[in-house]
């Protein structure tokens, strides 16, 4: 049982001001919640836990001994068992973590030995890592594939910041489109370049460095923006334009789009004397959803009605030999 007192009297001086003791009361901490407060009982801490420890991580179940979960000291699973902090326990008695336990086994099993995951699940992995501040296991996680190309990819595309702005665009432009047109695809011109300015034929032997330098004057004559939806471009770097469309590419294929996309010529635009702009354009198509599951309903439909066709019709076949005057 617990006895509620009421407030003691005031304290207060009677000309209105407030004692030493009553700012220090206004200013202490809120005391921890009671075991009555918190609507159950809590066990004081700190908490002690068992040499062996069982765990219900969102429902999967695991058991390890409590010196693997303390292995690395600036991790959040050794701060979480280290008796500082409170864990709830489930019906029967195991450790409760509100997080999906799909790969907490690759977690425990290099807490264990330091065995790392296969490829195809480190990307998942890591994120787990990332939530249990495991930085041994994110260092070499980070030094495996598919995470370690990620990082050459992300450098290069680092030389446009826009990027991520710009493929939104592609996406939101390819949205509005469809849904004007009530259609399951929509199409828009991208345009790619590696070079800020034209060169010409005649430049190509003087070109020795990865861009073609020109005084600030001569580059402002071809300053122009083509006329497409988006455009990409320039940067300096040993990636050319075929990586930067693998790179739009697989990053609107991972929002489950699917994408097709082809050059269908170049900027003709005449900028000065004989130079004309000749940027690369492509078409991209944006496609909302798969057309084989349309398909294959309408497949399913028309065998339905093929079925019930044929029912009728040897139905009817029997009536008129059986029933006299069926028509």
């Amino acid at each position: 049982m617990v006895v509620v007192t009421g407030r003691e009297p005031d304290s207060r001086r009677p000309d209105g001001a407030m004692s030493s003791s009553d700012a220090e009361d206004d200013f202490l901490e809120p005391a921890t919640p009671t075991a009555t407060q918190a609507g159950h009982a809590l066990p004081l801490l700190p908490q002690e836990f068992p040499e062996v420890v069982p765990l219900n991580i969102g429902g999967a179940h695991f058991t390890t001994r409590l010196s693997t979960l303390r292995r690395y000291e600036d991790t959040m699973l050794a701060a979480m068992f280290s008796g500082r902090h409170y864990i709830p326990t489930d019906s029967e008695g195991r450790y409760f973590i509100d997080r999906d336990g799909t790969h907490f086994g690759d977690v425990l099993n290099f807490l264990r030995s330091g065995d790392l995951p296969p490829r195809e699940r480190v990307r998942a992995v890591y994120k787990e890592a990332q939530y249990y501040a495991i930085g041994p296991l994110l260092e070499q996680l980070e030094n495996m594939q598919p995470l370690k190309g990620e990082k050459v990819r992300q450098a290069f595309l680092g030389l446009m910041p826009y990027y991520k702005d710009h493929l939104e665009r592609i996406v939101e432009i390819a949205r509005l489109r469809a849904v004007q047109r009530k259609a399951r695809f929509a199409k828009l011109k991208v345009c790619v370049f590696k070079e800020e300015m034209p060169i010409t034929p005649y430049e190509c032997p003087l070109l020795n460095s990865l861009r073609f330098e020109r005084s600030e004057s001569d580059g402002q004559l071809f300053e122009h923006h083509c006329e497409v939806d988006v455009s990409f471009g320039p940067w300096e770097a040993v990636a050319d334009v075929y990586d930067l469309l693998h790179c739009l590419v697989t990053d609107l294929s991972a929002q489950g789009l699917t994408v097709d996309h082809q050059c269908i010529g170049v900027c003709d635009k005449h900028l000065i004397n004989h130079y004309y702009c000749k940027r690369p354009i492509y078409e991209f198509k944006i496609t909302w959803w798969d057309s084989s599951m349309l398909c294959f309903r309408m497949w399913k439909d028309s065998s339905s009605w093929n079925i019930f066709f044929t029912t009728f019709w040897r139905c009817n076949r029997s009536c008129q030999s059986h029933v006299p005057g069926w028509p």
